[in-house]
C-alpha cells in the first residue's frame, strides 16, 4: 500500500503516515491498533508492532483448556457433535489436529492420527496423497492454494508456504485445461479399504475472536456426495 492508500484506510492524513514512517511523529496506541486494522495484520505482528512504540500488547494467546475459553470449547464440542454421523475436525493453524467427533476420530485412526498430530505432515509423506485420495492431483492443487491464502492473510507463513510448494508437484500430473463442466464444489475422493468415499467440506472460523490463538482455529466438517459414503457414517452411528 502506498503511504495515500494506507491513509486513506485508516482514515488518517497521508502526511501523518509520512511523519510515522519517518519518526518526526510518535503514535497513539489507538493510532497503532488503527494501523494494524487498516493493514489486516495478524493480531502477533500488531503486539509487535505495539511493543515498538511503547506500549503493552493488546492481544492474549490463552490455552484452549482455559476458563476464559469454556464457552468456546461449549460452541466447538456443539459444531462438531451436531455434525454427526458425519465427519468434523478441529484445527489449529498448521492443521495440526486439536479434537474431532466420533466420526473424525474414526478416519483419523484409519490414517494413523491422533490428537496433536499435523494432517500437513502427514500429506506431504512421499506417496501419501495419492494413497489416501483418488482425485490428488485436483486435491493437490486446492490445497495449495488454500494454504497460500491462509499464508498471506496470516502476513506469511513458511510452514504454510512449504508445504504448498510441494503440494504444486503432485498437483502437476493434474491436466490444466478448459474445464467446461466443473462441479459446484470439489469432492475428495477418499480410500478407505477397498472402496471409495467422495465428500467435501466446509471451513468454520471466530468471526470475531481477538485471541491470537482463537483466531487460527478452524472447524472442517466433511459432507457425503453418495449414498455409500452417507451409509457408511449413518452406519457407523449406528453402531
Amino acid at each position: 500500500m502506498s503511504q495515500l492508500q494506507l491513509a486513506l484506510t485508516a482514515d488518517v492524513s497521508a502526511r501523518h503516515i509520512a511523519f510515522l514512517e519517518t519518526g518526526r511523529a510518535k503514535p497513539s496506541r489507538r493510532m497503532v491498533m488503527r494501523l494494524g486494522e487498516a493493514l489486516d495484520m495478524p493480531r502477533a505482528d500488531r503486539n509487535l508492532m505495539l511493543d515498538a512504540a511503547g506500549f503493552r500488547p493488546a492481544y492474549g494467546r490463552r490455552p484452549l483448556e482455559s476458563e476464559a475459553m469454556e464457552p468456546i470449547r461449549k460452541a466447538i464440542t456443539h459444531m462438531i457433535e451436531g455434525h454427526a454421523p458425519y465427519p468434523a475436525f478441529v484445527f489449529d493453524r498448521h492443521w495440526r489436529v486439536l479434537d474431532a467427533n466420533g466420526s473424525g476420530r474414526f478416519m483419523l485412526s484409519g490414517f494413523g492420527l491422533g490428537e496433536g498430530d499435523s494432517f500437513i505432515d502427514f500429506l506431504l509423506a512421499p506417496g501419501r496423497g495419492p494413497e489416501l485420495v483418488d482425485n490428488w492431483p485436483e486435491v493437490a492443487h486446492h490445497l495449495a492454494t488454500r494454504f497460500r491464502l491462509e499464508s498471506v492473510h496470516l502476513g506469511g507463513d513458511p510452514v504454510l508456504e512449504r508445504a504448498a510448494a510441494v503440494l504444486d508437484q503432485d498437483a502437476l500430473a493434474m491436466e490444466h485445461g478448459a474445464a467446461t463442466d466443473l462441479p459446484p464444489v470439489l469432492a475428495v475422493r477418499f480410500r478407505m479399504g477397498d472402496a471409495i468415499y467422495p465428500m467435501f467440506s466446509t471451513i468454520t472460523q471466530f468471526g470475531t475472536a481477538e485471541d491470537i490463538a482463537l483466531a487460527d482455529i478452524k472447524i472442517e466438517m466433511f459432507f457425503p456426495t453418495n449414498a455409500a459414503a452417507e451409509a457408511l457414517f449413518r452406519q457407523m452411528a449406528a453402531g
